[in-house]
């Protein structure tokens, strides 16, 4: 309980002298003042109203907050301001009603979050003299909230719909697909599953045109049979003919005695996916095309057209529309193979994948390393601002590396290897440039160690009140440090 003030005014009895009165008046006079600074020097708003609801006294900060003026309140009743878009009743009469202190969140005029709260002032008799109504802003409190619980929903709805640890034990193989543009090539593909017509994956290379095409055959009814990738790029355009096709006994010099079967032809009622097709030769593209035309293939060297049942799915991370232009790629070749198309964006345009995805490579190296790691949200974060010019090839290569090399069980920030590399070559660096010169003193020494700490401790930490709590200094050091250094 707050002590009695003790500074009440002495009522002036007859005996009292002039001066005496005048110096009480002035002890009453600064007490007021004072008192006014201290009202006027609140951060928080503050509405001072009787017990019938009239505005006795408001201060600057309660005009900024609560976004009245001041004018429009003194010496008006609460009643007057209610209003059914942003003061639909005021906290002073639900304060005179119930006769004990209420808190109410209320939003001004401009949108901004406030919690008001009305306190009552009792007289001798019970009876309410004044209401003390104290604003604050909590915009910015409320705003984390909400933050805090899409972060929250989005957390249980991706552990609701994938059970990657479980998934990944019994090795099921599951497309991700949770940004609306997978949502959407999903559906397609599915869509084009059983109708025997070729399609033409396209995309930046590490997007996953090999899972999409997987994903249609799965959903397809040759699902039972062969699912055979060719590396169109991988394999010499010289041999590429005899390994799709076969070639049968002493075809050509080296050729096996015994003959071989193609790939296409192992393949024989289920699907070919074609990877980097148009890295292929005009010469190929032509032999090509007559599989698609006749269903029939013609071993190398052989005199006998075999017939096989299968889907061609292509993909290509090339513009075969420019190729066709320049003559590198057969018009009716691609018109063939570009029956449905599908084209998967880039990562960095469905940022909605990445943390699933991070989720379900970090389940999957976790089960293959016997390890039990976990993706923090900075990491994600940090996740979330790359561009991924690798794509989704790159994230399963960055995720391994983390389970791989990471002392964490939580990964953190200093974990992901693109800011680990900075951080040693800086080191590096900054070691390279302080031994290397004689002439450096050491104040010069200790500023060059100094900018180098801070800058690690930037690449870990998000704050400058983290940053000093690790390094162990007053938050106010590391503002004037870090503005020394630019940093």
């Amino acid at each position: 309980m707050c002590p009695k003030n003790e500074n009440r005014v002495r009522i002036a009895s007859k005996s009292d002298t002039a001066p005496q009165i005048k110096k009480q008046l002035e002890n009453e006079k600064k007490v007021s003042e004072d008192l006014m600074e201290i009202l006027e020097g609140s951060y928080d708003g503050i509405l001072v109203t009787d017990g019938d609801g009239n505005v006795l006294y408001v201060n600057n900060s309660y005009e900024r907050i609560a976004e009245i003026k001041c004018a429009d309140l003194i010496g008006r009743n609460m009643k007057e301001l209610i209003n059914p878009v942003w003061m639909p009743n005021s906290v002073a009469f639900v304060v005179a009603e119930q006769k004990q202190p209420v808190s109410k969140r209320q939003i001004t005029k401009s949108g901004k979050n406030i919690i008001v709260t009305g306190r009552p002032v009792f007289g001798k008799k019970g009876d309410i003299k004044k209401i003390v109504i104290n604003v604050r802003d909590i915009t910015e409190i409320y705003e984390l909230r909400e933050e805090l619980l899409k972060a929250r929903t989005r957390e249980q709805i991706l552990s609701s719909c994938y059970d990657f640890s479980e998934m990944i034990a019994k090795g099921e193989h599951k497309v991700i697909a949770i940004s609306e543009q997978m949502k959407s090539i999903l559906n397609t593909a599915e869509k084009i599953a059983n109708f025997q017509t070729t399609a033409l994956v396209t995309g930046e290379s590490g997007v996953g045109k090999e899972e999409v095409a997987k994903y249609i055959h799965k959903k397809s009814l040759r699902k039972e049979k062969p699912f055979i990738t060719i590396n169109c790029g991988a394999i010499p355009q010289n041999l590429l003919e005899s390994e799709l096709f076969g070639y049968e006994k002493f075809a050509f010099t080296g050729a096996s005695q015994h003959g071989k079967t193609g790939l296409l032809e192992l393949a024989n009622g289920g699907s070919v996916f074609l990877d980097e097709i148009g890295e292929t030769s005009l010469d190929f593209q032509v032999k090509l095309l007559r599989v698609l035309e006749s269903k029939e293939i013609r071993r190398v060297g052989g005199s006998k057209d075999v017939e096989v049942n299968i889907r061609i799915i292509a993909a290509t991370n090339k513009s075969l529309e420019e190729m066709v232009e320049n003559g590198s790629f057969r018009e009716d070749l691609y018109y063939r193979l570009n029956v449905v198309q599908l084209h998967i964006p880039p990562l960095r345009k469905r940022t909605d994948d990445i943390e699933p995805l991070a989720r379900l490579f970090m389940a999957h190296f976790n089960n293959k390393y016997q390890q039990n790691k976990y993706l923090t949200m900075d990491v994600v974060q940090e996740f979330l601002s790359f561009t991924w010019p690798g794509n989704v090839r790159q994230l399963k290569n960055v995720i391994e590396n983390m389970v791989i090399l990471s002392n964490n069980d939580y990964l953190q920030v200093e974990d992901v290897p693109w800011l680990a590399d900075n951080a040693k070559v800086i080191r590096k660096n900054t070691i390279k440039a302080i031994t290397a010169n004689d002439d450096l003193s050491l104040t010069e020494a200790v500023e060059n160690l100094e900018k180098l700490m801070l800058q690690q401790a930037k690449a870990k930490f998000k704050t400058t009140r983290e940053i000093a709590a690790a390094l162990k200094v007053d938050q106010s050091t590391i503002v004037r440090k870090m503005k020394k250094y630019d940093i």
